[in-house]
C-alpha cells in the first residue's frame, strides 16, 4: 500500500480502540479509520462497526466544538479524536470532499520537499562558493544522498499471488504499462525489471494487476492535486456511471498514453485521469469489501433459517408439517 504508518489509537470508542480520525455515515452502516499521513480512508470490517458507529454518532452529538454543512460534519473530541460524520451527500459531493483532502496533502508534502530540497541545495553551493568551506562541500553531500535515496531506494512493494515481494523505485514505477485485458479486472501491468532492462517487463494479469497498479498508482500520483484536478477526475468517474466501467475505459485507451514512441505509459496519462484511476480503484475496493460482508451476513442468516426450521419441527407433534404442506393456500 501507499502508507504504512500506523493509524494510531483512541480512548474514546471502547468497541473500536483504532485510529485517531473516525469517518462514519451511521444511515449506511459505515465507518472507515483515516490515516493522518497519508489521509487515506480504510474501510473497517463489518462485524466491528455497528456499536462504534452508533459511539461515534452520540459523541459528535455531544461535542460542541464543531463544523457542519448540509452534508458532511467535522468534530474534534477533548481527547483529540477527530469524528467526520457523513449525511447523505450527492455522490461527486462526497468524493471531491474525501479525495481532495488526501490529494490535497500529498501536493503540500511535494512542495515542502521540493523547497527544502532546492533551499538545501542553494545554500550549499553559496557556501563553496564564498568560503569553499568544508561545511558547503557536507551540505552538497547531504542533499545528494537523501536525493539520490529517495530515488533509488525500493519505496514501492506489493506481493502478486506466487508470494515472492515485488520491489520497485520511483524511476522505475514511471515505466509501468497498461493494456486492456478481458478478466474481470479489466487491464494488465506490466511493471518494468529496471532502467537498464526497459524491455523486460513483468506482467501481472487479474488479482495480481490490481495488487501491482495499487501500490503503484500512489507513487505516480505522489504529488497529489488541485482541488480543480480532484473535481474533474470525479466528473470523469461520473461521466461513465460507475468506478468500475471507469477503470474499463481507462485500460481501453491505452494507446493515448504515449512516451517516447511507446503506448501505454501509467506515468503519461493525463493528470486528472490518473487521480480518477486511483480513486476508481479504491472505490471498488470498497465495493468488494462491502459484498463480501454481505456475503457473510446472507450465510449467517441462511444458517440461522435452518436452525429455526429444525427448533420449530421439534415442537409440533409428528406429521403436522406435512399437513401444513398439505393444506397451505
Amino acid at each position: 500500500m501507499f502508507c504504512k504508518k500506523p493509524l494510531g489509537d483512541n480512548e474514546v470508542v471502547e468497541a473500536f480502540p483504532v485510529g485517531r480520525r473516525l469517518a462514519f455515515d451511521a444511515a449506511k452502516g459505515r465507518l472507515w479509520v483515516v490515516c493522518r499521513t497519508c489521509q487515506r480512508w480504510n474501510l473497517t470490517p463489518l462485524e466491528e462497526r455497528w456499536e462504534a458507529v452508533e459511539t461515534c454518532e452520540k459523541l459528535f452529538r455531544g461535542t460542541r466544538i464543531r463544523t457542519s454543512s448540509e452534508n458532511i460534519g467535522l468534530a474534534r473530541h477533548p481527547e483529540g479524536l477527530e469524528l467526520v460524520r457523513i449525511g447523505k451527500p450527492l455522490r461527486p459531493e462526497f468524493a471531491a470532499w474525501r479525495y481532495g483532502d488526501q490529494f490535497g496533502r500529498r501536493r503540500r508534502r511535494t512542495i515542502v520537499y521540493s523547497t527544502g530540497m532546492m533551499a538545501g541545495s542553494v545554500a550549499g553551493w553559496a557556501l563553496m562558493g564564498v568560503t569553499g568551506s568544508i561545511a558547503g562541500i557536507m551540505g552538497m553531500s547531504i542533499w545528494s544522498y537523501a536525493h539520490t535515496w529517495q530515488t533509488y531506494r525500493h519505496s514501492i512493494r506489493f506481493r502478486p499471488s506466487d508470494g515472492r515481494l515485488r520491489g520497485m523505485n520511483r524511476l522505475i514505477v514511471g515505466h509501468t504499462l497498461i493494456r486492456p485485458y478481458d478478466d474481470d479486472v479489466g487491464f494488465l501491468v506490466g511493471a518494468p525489471q529496471g532502467i537498464l532492462k526497459p524491455r523486460e517487463t513483468e506482467w501481472f494479469a487479474g488479482e495480481d494487476a490490481r495488487r501491482a497498479i495499487n501500490a503503484i498508482l500512489p507513487s505516480i500520483n505522489r504529488a497529489g492535486g488541485k482541488l480543480k484536478e480532484v473535481r474533474s477526475a470525479v466528473s470523469e468517474i461520473e461521466s461513465h456511471g460507475h468506478p468500475e466501467r471507469f477503470v474499463h475505459q481507462a485500460a481501453e485507451g491505452w494507446r493515448e498514453y504515449r512516451h517516447r514512441g511507446t503506448c501505454g505509459f501509467v506515468g503519461a496519462m493525463p493528470p486528472h485521469t490518473r487521480l480518477a484511476f486511483e480513486m476508481a480503484l479504491h472505490e471498488e475496493e470498497e465495493r468488494r469489501a462491502l459484498e463480501g460482508a454481505l456475503w457473510r451476513l446472507e450465510q449467517a442468516w441462511r444458517e440461522a433459517e435452518e436452525i429455526a426450521a429444525i427448533a420449530d419441527d421439534l415442537l409440533l407433534p409428528e406429521g403436522a408439517s406435512g399437513f401444513v404442506d398439505r393444506h397451505r393456500g
